[in-house]
């Protein structure tokens, strides 16, 4: 998707460690237009699939999701990385290994929101090694859902992540895939 890699490009910003930040327009002060055309492209992609759920992972996916939701007209369900008395305690569960914050999180989402009649489509903002992804997968295969693929915003190319998922047989949907950042630079596959 064009649009997204020159605004990469234009206001990305690379930190030691292969980090983009892109905090700027995506996933702490976010562009909504940007984002709008985001999910238009997810939709675009996944039009032949019967989306019932779009599933993320709190906290950066669940505008996203919520963007793209309306062109799918379904609802989001997002797991939540921390326990608090008002969730109900019959719960699907997984561990996630951040690789940005360097923590692992037991995440959770509760059994009422997500089914063996649903479809579900999970969107993030970046895939680097996978590790969100297959805790969201944990919890789809828990549910007895069935899984039609991953929309992903920003897919770091150079890490597993991606490639592990597509061996597997995950459909996924990366609207850009960066190969290299180096030296202040980003290459796009």
């Amino acid at each position: 998707m064009q649009l997204l890699k020159d605004r990469i490009l234009k206001d990305g910003v690379i930190k030691e460690g292969h980090i983009l930040k892109v905090d700027s327009f995506l996933n702490h002060q976010m562009d909504i237009k940007l984002i709008n055309e985001i999910g238009k492209e997810f939709k675009k992609r996944f039009s032949d699939a019967n989306i019932t759920k779009i599933l993320t992972i709190e906290a950066s996916g669940i505008g996203i999701a919520c963007i793209a939701a309306q062109y799918f007209d379904v609802p989001v369900v997002f797991a939540k990385k921390s326990q608090s008395i008002n969730l109900d305690s019959d719960m699907y569960t997984s561990k996630i290994t951040s690789y940005t914050h360097q923590r692992t999180y037991d995440v959770i989402l509760a059994k009422k929101f997500l089914s063996s009649d649903d479809h579900v489509l999970i969107i993030d903002d970046f895939l680097a090694n996978g590790c969100a992804l297959k805790g969201l997968i944990e919890i789809i295969k828990q549910a007895g859902a069935a899984l039609e693929g991953a929309g992903i915003v920003i897919e770091k190319g150079f890490q597993q992540g991606g490639n592990i998922l597509r061996k597997e047989g995950v459909r996924v949907e990366s609207l850009a895939i960066i190969d290299s950042i180096d030296n202040n630079s980003i290459i796009f596959r």
